[in-house]
């Protein structure tokens, strides 16, 4: 890889500062050279219900950050800082970044546009995904084709990636959640004793728990996404009741008529606990299974076509919707409207389509995304 213009993502690891140090004596090996830092925000399930001040904090921090890299830059070029070139930027405020295949398609449209060499991994670089991400990261630049190596550090750091700083607010939450759980459990809640044995384990478990049950501190905004999850646990109920019984009329048909498919549909929901509890919610519905989050879609088994008309027109992903984004998210049309739906696992005579029309053969039974319903629709004509 040559090393006169490169990029190098930056976050908040112990090994950045020789991260860059490395980075820029790659650059100047030939002589003048680029540095380009880059910021990669990370996706927030509550981005739209904070305040604006917390979203400016949030630039704020990447750009102290990326100040921080350049001027370890400029002290690293020392004699040659003159041929040396700093910049930096910030990506995914506009677009929702989930997956490493997200944040290497991201990094590769900043080499191509700024007509960079090639990228400088930290060995610690992680936007905050939820998931490891340098090795999968690695494995997506080699599939774009994009140039790299990872910076090679001398020491590495500790990290608690689960571990994030308490605080008063945060251990009060957990307290009082814990303590309401714990009544709720109670044999008999007027009962003393029970208040007792109540507090201590409260108080045990907002201390233990405290760093790792929130990733900021709780807002109002927190109490009303609660408030929802509490409204949705009875519809999510009746929906379990409503499978169990298709299931069940298909299972005691003398026929037994039902028809297996694995299906893909890419959810209008952005963040990881998001995704999580669709998924969940999927996977408890009887005649459905999620069996691999890929990127920004969910690969499902379905057992009926009834379960598969009901993923395609998206009660789960709407009720969802309104838990993490409040009422008005409801109003996005159904993953069948949004043409995100496709059946990967066709019949072997024919292609069935979203819609549940049959259409011409195909040789390969697990066809790849069309994308769009559409897409389908045409081939079908």
């Amino acid at each position: 890889m040559s090393g006169e213009r490169l990029l190098v993502p930056v976050s908040e690891t112990e090994t950045l500062r020789q991260t860059v140090e490395y980075a820029v004596s790659r650059a100047l090996e030939d002589g003048t050279g680029t540095v380009r830092f880059v910021f990669v925000h990370a996706p927030d399930a509550e981005r739209g219900e904070v305040p604006t001040s917390e979203l400016e904090r949030d630039v704020d921090s990447a750009e102290e950050l990326l100040d921080r890299a350049g001027i370890w830059a400029e002290e690293d070029a020392g004699e040659h800082e003159d041929m040396l070139t700093v910049e930096t930027t910030q990506v995914g405020l506009n677009r929702y970044l989930f997956s490493p295949e997200d944040v290497a398609n991201a990094l590769d449209g900043e080499v191509l546009d700024h007509d960079l060499d090639g990228v400088i991994l930290d060995p610690e670089y992680d936007p905050g995904i939820g998931a490891p991400l340098v090795r999968p990261l690695a494995n997506e630049l080699d599939t774009l084709g994009v140039p790299y190596e990872t910076a090679p550090v001398t020491r590495q750091a500790r990290r608690g990636p689960l571990l994030t700083r308490s605080s008063p607010l945060r251990v009060g939450s957990v307290f009082v959640l814990s303590l309401a759980f714990y009544m709720l459990l109670a044999a008999d809640p007027f009962y003393w004793f029970e208040w007792v044995t109540g507090l201590i384990a409260a108080t045990v478990v907002a201390v233990a728990m405290s760093r790792v049950t929130f990733s900021r501190d709780p807002t109002t905004s927190t109490i009303g996404r609660l408030l929802r999850h509490i409204v949705y646990v009875p519809y999510l109920l009746w929906e379990i009741i409503k499978a169990n019984i298709v299931v069940s009329a298909v299972i005691l048909h003398p026929k037994m008529p039902i028809e297996p498919r694995l299906t893909r549909v890419r959810p209008a929901v952005w963040g990881s606990l998001p995704i999580t509890v669709l998924a969940n919610s999927i996977t408890l519905t009887p005649g459905t299974l999620t069996v691999r989050v890929s990127g920004d879609s969910l690969i499902v088994h379905t057992l009926v076509p009834a379960a598969r008309d009901d993923l395609f027109d998206g009660g789960l992903e709407r009720g969802v919707r309104y838990v993490f984004y409040g009422r008005e998210a409801m109003a996005i049309p159904s993953p069948r409207e949004r043409g995100d739906t496709e059946n990967l696992q066709p019949p072997d005579d024919s292609t069935e389509n979203t819609d549940g029309r049959k259409g011409d053969s195909q040789t390969n039974g697990n066809a790849e995304s069309t994308g769009t319903t559409e897409a389908n629709q045409e081939d079908d004509q």
